[in-house]
């Protein structure tokens, strides 16, 4: 019988990309060719994937008000429900090989109403995953904060566009340091604060959904202003982020703990829309700025002479002290990475007293498609870690979140994220050969969980999570089992005959 043809055809691309993932990473083999001290792990964050919403003592963050607006669809009471099921997850992660798990504490699981008396189920529960991590030999890395606000102090006085909020934010830190800190050597304080001011303080369509006409996404607009708290609620971030590093160096890390703490920010990578002089030089100034906003005043104390010039008198002043205190707040950078956006140049007429952050860059921004994304990523990845060290003086990095894009229940043989891991891993290791202080790379995510922008649509996880099965089973995807055999020192090509033929027949 005669091989048909058009079957031959229809395999070649699967053909060439098994070729691809076969032949290795240009240079990486494994998890050993790079420093002993180099840390490869994988991540979630408390709200997208805890579940247990309302139950012991846990009180609602801006996130779920969020959520039940109908801003976002899906069930997030039970969710992925690692709350119940994180002993599996911490063997699943054991088995995988992971070096490191970073996770977020839900603020308003362990201290409910934002201040004052801990929740002992709360506790108990964030030590339970501590330990459960160290007995199995990985390291935790935690974040303070990731979009969930509890809601009661976003009611008592507007969460982050209060100087209330360093305080408060502190306290909660220094519980953090003093129940877990023994046992935990990395803390991240804020996530992304420069997407968290955006969607939340001028476009809205984030959490929690302040904006004001005609800036916002959200419509209603019915809360908020655009023009100016964005930049009150970054400089909160960044005095809250300081004031919670200065008390764990000279409280906790002087004599005790010996960790590091920093803060993590999205590594914005800007593709002018067009080859116009334009949207090229508007790109390179707003990348400029969206670094300055947040590393400026880590590195010296001040916002940048471009985003004064930019911004004008809304712009935030730090007093001396403030100054003082903020310079120098950081042991790490934490980088989130997953792509280009476009970049547009919008000439505006407005005074610099009614225009949004966007305005005041005349830039309009867009995301890029999944397909986009993925022939430009590793690439732009190359770009922002070569701009950290020349602009910055080349800071101690960590790469915790970069990942892959695709549609939530598609197959799980997902070879092109099994392309853009070797990829970027590459970019990763050759940074490093040029001289990058970096210490980290982390997956996102270790399993499918509710995603900031697109819910329960679309996962970026190593493992799949059965949402319509009521025990939340797992299911591992291709990507797992690449990254063990990397982790474990195997080389690219041992990928056993069943894993191959999977991959032709991935589709």
């Amino acid at each position: 019988m005669g091989i048909d043809t058009t079957i031959i055809i229809g395999l070649l691309p699967f053909l060439f990309l098994l070729i691809s993932i076969l032949g290795g990473t240009n240079g990486v083999d494994n998890r050993y060719d790079f420093p002993s001290d180099f840390i490869f792990g994988s991540g979630t964050t408390a709200f997208q994937v805890e579940g247990a919403a309302k139950e012991d003592g846990r009180t609602p963050s801006i996130w779920d008000t969020f959520v039940q607006s109908g801003q976002q669809t899906g069930d997030t009471d039970v969710g992925c429900n690692q709350y119940h099921k994180y002993k599996e997850d911490v063997k699943l992660m054991a088995d995988v090989g992971l070096e490191a798990y970073r996770f977020s504490i839900s603020w308003s699981r362990l201290i409910p109403n934002g201040r004052g008396p801990l929740n002992p189920k709360g506790l108990e529960y964030y030590n339970n995953l501590i330990n459960e991590l160290l007995l199995h030999g990985i390291q935790p890395h935690i974040t303070l904060y990731n979009y969930d606000l509890p809601q009661a102090l976003e009611d008592e006085y507007g969460g982050w566009i209060s100087p209330k909020i360093v305080e408060d934010f502190s306290a909660y830190a220094e519980v953090c340091f003093r129940e877990f800190g023994d046992r935990v050597l990395y803390w991240t304080t804020v996530n992304e604060p420069n997407v968290f001011v955006l969607g939340g303080y001028d476009l809205g369509f984030l959490p929690p959904e302040r904006c004001s006409f005609p800036f916002g996404r959200n419509k209603n607009c019915s809360k908020g202003n655009s023009t100016t708290e964005p930049y009150l609620a970054m400089h909160h971030s960044l005095l809250a982020h300081a004031s919670a590093a200065d008390l764990y160096r000279t409280k906790f890390k002087k004599d005790k703990q010996h960790g590091h703490i920093g803060i993590s920010i999205y590594g914005i990578s800007l593709a002018p829309s067009t080859n116009s002089k334009e949207d090229v030089h508007v790109a390179q100034i707003a990348k400029q700025f969206f670094y300055d906003w947040v590393l400026h005043p880590l590195m010296t104390g001040d916002y940048s002479n471009l985003m004064k010039k930019i911004v004008g008198s809304k712009l935030p002043i730090f007093t001396k002290d403030e100054a003082n205190l903020v310079k120098g707040s950081y042991d790490f950078i934490g980088i989130t990475y997953y792509g280009d956006m476009s970049c547009k140049y919008m000439p505006n007429n407005w005074s610099v007293e009614y225009r949004d952050v966007y305005a005041d860059l005349q830039i309009q921004m867009g995301f890029l498609s999944i397909t986009e994304r993925s022939l430009t990523s590793a690439k732009s990845l190359k770009g922002v870690l070569q701009y950290l060290m020349q602009e910055f003086g080349n800071p101690p990095v960590i790469i915790y979140e970069n990942g892959f894009e695709t549609e939530r229940n598609s197959s799980l043989q997902d070879v092109a994220r099994v392309k853009y891991m070797m990829e970027h891993i590459q970019v990763v290791f050759d940074a490093l050969r040029n001289g990058s202080n970096m210490n980290g790379y982390f997956t996102w995510s270790f399993i499918d969980v509710f995603e900031l922008l697109t819910g329960y649509k679309t996962s970026y996880g190593l493992f799949y999570v059965d949402l319509d099965d009521p025990n939340r089973k797992r299911y591992s995807k291709f990507s797992a089992k690449w990254y063990s055999n990397f982790l474990k020192g195997k080389t690219s090509t041992s990928l056993d005959s069943d894993a191959a033929t999977k991959l032709l027949f991935y589709s």
